[in-house]
């Protein structure tokens, strides 16, 4: 052998040999001599106490998952046993983070590369006290000591591949959500297939989308606290948490109650380290759907108990936002069914709420919560504990004008079918419902009612205080044989209802609204009948004792009714108010008071032709809405149109009705003839009625 030869053999054998001493050294050196400045350099960076108080080994062995060549290079495996991590200064606990045992195992040839790539972490009884303050402060905040800006940037790069964990404790206390929590973590006795919990056509309708999810591993249970309201719940999830796999379905299941709501879910999350996506079958029920405004911040009337079964998606990471979609829900809202499709976007400046929303069959007491009308009930849970006075009958319950402002929102609904009372003859339902920075408004609101329409646009203005409300109203073509179906002597009628109203005010009520409104109120009305019955059906007992008073026990034709109030700060005087019938024309004169619920008016009937009405004096209608009293004045009728109508003060109020005159079932309106003679400011015309 050349001198040159045993040069290069000698050197060879060297380096063989420094490499074997190098792995002897790696293989059997005691990690645990270590421990000391690696948990001083962590805590150092953390600011926090950390330590490995256990055992530290590192263990190499071939990994089976590579191939080729690279399945004989050995893996470090490292294994560390009772871990803990200390609380910042200003919490109370010593510890945040405590684990029984950590391993993990990294690429050696990843190094080389500058790449940190651990395919799996596993946790061994992983326990977590979770802590934040009313300031903010918290606990799963890190403070890390400002870097040099002048400084390049590090090109080494973590690469976790998922996270394996066993049975753990978890407890959370926030006090800026008000907000208490703790979680038990245990694993099944056996695992449960995906396909068994949502069924084997959902099952494959994930792995068509996303893949196969994995089984359900482990179980949850939770107690505590959640937004002030009290929380319980349990559940079941996977026991592989997909770091980087974006599309590793991550298995979902939960039943939980917060305070009155219940919800159950059963699905999938995605891309668990960006939160990235959830696909979930969700059920949610509870007293009322303003009750979700705690839980959730989206904004939702009051409402009758409620319960839907719908399919949410969602996507966290958006670029408009958080999109969260409730898509295909079926429910019930009292006893009306409901369903559609939701869309709740986290954008910027406010969120918003949009979709559409059909009832088949809508219930018309179940729209009573919507402007407080069902406040007589029981008292609402929640806040809202007040109850209607026994003497009011305008709705006093507020509305929730502070949450008006936390979201935008437009959504359609439509009620194909109402089921009503006789007394309320509605039959359909469409409103388009726009929320924008605190104004509220329904363009249009919609009604058919009785063979007719009922439109009107409203308006809430929540940013002011109090609320600016306005409201317009048409009424055209109901049906007077629709609105009274039972009284025999409307079921030949071609009479109709016909009427406006414009009225606008200030409250935070319907009651305080109306209190303090200003506007105007028309309404005619042509063919029709009148009579005590009439007034029973009504349930007008004071309209009973008028009409007895008046006409006797007979039945009665209305050629014409006519209405014309004029309101100002919730004061509603007649301009024109006059019944004309076969027998006599009735005027009615004074006010009612929206504020204080008092009607005054006084009923003067003019006799036609010869047949003269018993009544000597005028009638009086006085008191409450809800219990009025009525009787006879002690002072005679007067003379025709003597005092009691000046014409040509009703003159300017029946050219305004005129416009209301319509044909009534291809007949000619029996308004027009009266409603032009008031407007030249003559008397109405009295035909004798045949002996």
């Amino acid at each position: 052998m050349t001198r040159t030869g045993k040069i290069f053999s000698w050197t060879f054998s060297i380096l063989v040999l420094l490499l074997a001493v190098l792995v002897l050294i790696i293989v059997f050196f005691d990690w645990n001599r270590i421990k000391p400045p690696l948990n001083a350099k962590v805590s150092e960076e953390l600011h926090r106490p950390f330590a490995i108080n256990g055992n530290l080994a590192v263990i190499w062995q071939r990994e089976p998952d590579e191939g080729g060549w690279r399945a004989w290079v050995p893996w470090p495996h490292v294994v560390a046993e009772d871990l803990s991590l200390g609380n910042p200064d200003w919490s109370k606990q010593p510890q945040m983070v405590t684990l029984k045992r950590v391993e993990l195992r990294i690429s050696p040839l990843a190094l080389l590369a500058q790449r940190v790539v651990i395919p799996r972490i596993d946790l061994t009884e992983p326990n977590a006290e979770l802590q934040r303050l009313a300031d903010g402060r918290a606990n799963w905040t890190f403070k890390f000591d400002p870097k040099d800006p002048n400084a390049e940037p590090s090109n080494w790069v973590v690469d976790i591949g998922a996270i394996k964990f066993d049975k753990g404790h978890v407890t959370l206390d926030d006090q800026t959500l008000k907000t208490s929590l703790d979680v038990l973590i245990d694993p099944l006795g056996k695992p449960i297939p995906y396909s068994d919990i949502v069924g084997d056509k959902a099952a494959k309708t994930t792995q068509d989308k996303v893949g196969a999810p994995q089984d359900y591993a482990f179980a949850l249970k939770v107690k505590g606290q959640y937004h002030g309201q009290n929380l319980s719940g349990q559940g079941k999830i996977g026991g592989l948490l997909a770091l980087q796999d974006s599309s590793k379905p991550f298995p979902l299941q939960a039943q939980a109650k917060i305070g009155d709501t219940r919800i159950e879910l059963a699905g999938t999350l995605t891309d668990p380290l960006n939160l990235g996506a959830l696909d979930l079958r969700l059920k949610l029920a509870g007293d009322s759907l303003g009750n979700l405004y705690p839980l959730t911040g989206v904004t939702l009337p009051d409402t009758p108990p409620y319960a839907t079964d719908g399919h949410l998606i969602a996507k966290l990471h958006d670029d408009a936002g958080a999109k969260f979609t409730y898509e295909k829900f079926n429910g019930k809202i009292g006893s009306s069914d409901i369903h559609g499709d939701l869309t709740y976007v986290a954008s910027q400046p406010r969120p918003k709420l949009s979709g559409a929303l059909v009832s088949n069959q809508l219930l018309f007491a179940d729209l009573g919560p919507l402007i407080g009308a069902d406040s007589n009930d029981k008292p609402k849970t929640g806040s809202a504990q007040s109850k209607q006075p026994a003497d009011k009958v305008l709705p006093v319950d507020e509305f929730k004008t502070d949450r008006w402002r936390a979201m935008d929102a437009d959504v359609e609904f439509t009620g194909k079918r109402i089921v009503h009372s006789e007394k309320l003859p509605f039959t359909d339902l469409y409103t388009h419902l726009i929320l924008n920075d605190g104004e509220l408004s329904l363009e249009p609101l919609r009604f058919g009612v009785a063979g007719g329409k009922l439109d009107a646009q409203i308006r809430l203005n929540g940013r002011t205080e109090p609320l600016e409300g306005r409201a317009k109203l048409t009424a055209r073509g109901f049906k007077l044989k629709e609105l009274f179906p039972t009284f025999e002597p409307m079921k030949t009628s071609f009479g109709e209802l016909n009427g406006d109203a414009n009225i606008s005010g200030r409250g935070n009520s319907v009651a305080k609204l109306l209190g303090g409104a200003n506007g105007s109120l028309k309404m005619l009305i042509n063919d029709g009948a009148i009579s005590r019955e009439l007034m029973e059906l009504a349930g007008l007992n004071v309209g009973n004792y008028v009409v007895g008073k008046i006409f006797g026990d007979k039945e009665v034709k209305i050629n014409c009714a006519a209405a014309d109030f004029d309101i100002k700060t919730g004061l509603a005087s007649t301009r024109l108010f006059v019944f004309d019938t076969e027998n006599a024309i009735i005027y009615i004169d004074g006010t009612a008071n929206m504020a204080t619920e008092q009607l005054d008016l006084t009923v003067t009937p003019e006799s036609k032709g010869w047949r003269l009405i018993s009544l000597r004096s005028p009638l009086y209608v006085r008191g409450k809405f809800i219990k009025p009293d009525a009787g006879v004045k002690p002072v005679p009728l007067l003379l025709r149109g003597a005092g009691m109508v000046a014409l040509g003060v009703i003159a300017a109020p029946a050219a305004g009705l005129l416009a209301l005159v319509a044909p009534s079932g291809g007949e000619p309106n029996q308004c027009a003839p009266l409603l032009e003679q008031m407007k030249a400011g003559k008397a109405p015309v009295t035909v004798k009625p045949t002996k």
